[in-house]
């Protein structure tokens, strides 16, 4: 890899002069902080993106205890850990492809490049139980988790609503090809159910207490300016039309026929929350602060809907 930032030379230095977990952790902090890679599937420094891309290609857990961070590397180990540098800095793959492994709501979940990195403010969301918007929890029976990917929000709901089904739609049957993999693996298969749909077409006449919805929100003026390492996600996730809401049009025009009287829905747009005031002027939309950051979700009740939209 005679091309790569990290030269051959440089990877002979580091395998000589670099002995613990520590020493490789902060050559490659540094090596992220020197080499302009994004910071944006789970992580937002160079630290904790080095801590999330060497600890698991050591088997190790990514809060691993102290004593263990002094522990010596062998040289095999060394040589693993510059080929996974070299293809997050060279190919700007976001560590979670590397590693297959994401963190969302506390848990661990297996992504490739077939479902987007998990990153979604909803984690707040699900540990709180949507207070205090959602008056009464424990009465939630159903939820439907659209579009869900990795099915990480269907899960994470699952663990949090323990008395609820959870469907998981999505339009993608290889990113619901992950998700049965995390169903199995967090054990909800009773309870968290993969269904393939393009928005609701796959569970007509089902209806929720609770409708959470992460559509592809991205418009067209930032898919042109993304960073490299989105562009290793499906753009079938990310991409929804020149505004970013094509599909929020769909889930906003049907969604009250699939709550029930006092069901609530909430939908993130990220960055297109700026188009939805044009399109939608006067809409009673409650857009959601957060504690550790996110912007651009808004809940909306089943009597909202209609008041709005069929007026």
């Amino acid at each position: 890899m005679s091309d790569s930032v990290i030269s051959q030379a440089m990877a002979e230095e580091a395998y000589q002069d670099l002995i613990t977990i520590q020493d490789w952790l902060r050559w490659t902090a540094s090596q992220f902080a020197g080499n302009g890679v994004f910071f944006g599937h789970g992580t937002d420094n160079p630290w904790d993106e080095a801590v999330s891309l060497v600890l698991p290609l050591l088997n190790l857990p990514v809060d691993a205890p102290k004593e263990l961070i002094s522990a010596r590397l062998t040289h095999s180990e060394k040589v693993r850990l510059v080929e996974y540098l070299r293809l997050r800095i060279d190919e700007r793959i976001p560590v979670a492809y590397l590693t297959n492994q994401a963190w969302f709501a506390g848990l661990p979940f297996y992504v490739d490049e077939r479902v987007l990195v998990p990153r979604s403010p909803f984690a707040e969301l699900i540990e709180t139980q949507f207070k205090p918007w959602l008056k009464s929890p424990e009465k939630v029976t159903r939820i439907l988790d659209m579009c869900t990917g990795s099915g990480c929000i269907a899960i994470a709901l699952a663990k949090a609503f323990e008395q609820a089904q959870v469907d998981a739609v999505d339009i993608s049957f290889d990113a619901l090809a992950v998700a049965e993999m995390n169903i199995h693996d967090h054990q909800v298969q009773e309870q968290v159910f993969a269904i393939q749909s393009d928005v609701f077409s796959g569970v007509p006449g089902q209806q929720y207490d609770l409708i959470v919805a992460n559509p592809p929100y991205v418009d067209a003026e930032d898919m042109a300016d993304l960073p490299e390492e989105f562009h290793h996600e499906p753009e079938l996730g990310l991409a929804s039309g020149e505004d970013g809401l094509d599909v929020t049009r769909t889930l906003l025009q049907e969604a009250a026929a699939h709550l029930t009287e006092e069901g609530l829905l909430f939908v993130e747009v990220g960055n297109s929350m700026v188009h939805m005031e044009a399109l939608y002027p006067g809409a009673p939309f409650t857009w959601l602060e957060f504690a550790r950051g996110g912007l651009g979700v808004f809940v909306i009740s089943k009597k909202q809907l209609l008041d709005y939209f069929n007026d």
